[in-house]
């Protein structure tokens, strides 16, 4: 999904955190479960136990995996807000006024 580089997911997270985030999304089922312990997961990223606990705990914080003993959870992103939620846009090969625009811009804000 680009938007973990759009939206700079990647830039807050360090190595290990994306170490363990492409990890788990390689091995998380449909619903985003990883049934991995943390000593598998240590071996298998050559990472310490406190190089993944601050590595899960930074994915935590951004909001991109949950974790409830022994159960690791990738999130969904949060989905793109419409960039116009009002449906009553003029068709594009008609010319709109600015009293129109303005008017549009102030029914979005109330």
């Amino acid at each position: 999904d680009n938007r973990l580089v759009r939206d700079h997911y990647l830039d807050r997270c360090s190595h290990p955190a994306a170490t363990l985030y492409l990890f788990l999304v390689t091995v998380a089922d449909s619903q985003g479960l990883s049934y991995y312990s943390d000593p598998a997961v240590s071996k298998r990223l050559a990472m310490d136990q406190i190089t993944l606990a601050d590595a899960r705990e930074n994915l935590i914080r951004l909001g991109l995996i949950a974790y409830q003993k022994p159960l690791y959870q990738v999130l969904a992103l949060d989905p793109d807000p419409p960039l116009f939620a009002n449906k009553t846009r003029a068709p594009l090969d008609q010319p709109i006024s600015l009293g129109q625009i303005f008017k549009q811009i102030a029914g979005d804000l109330s």
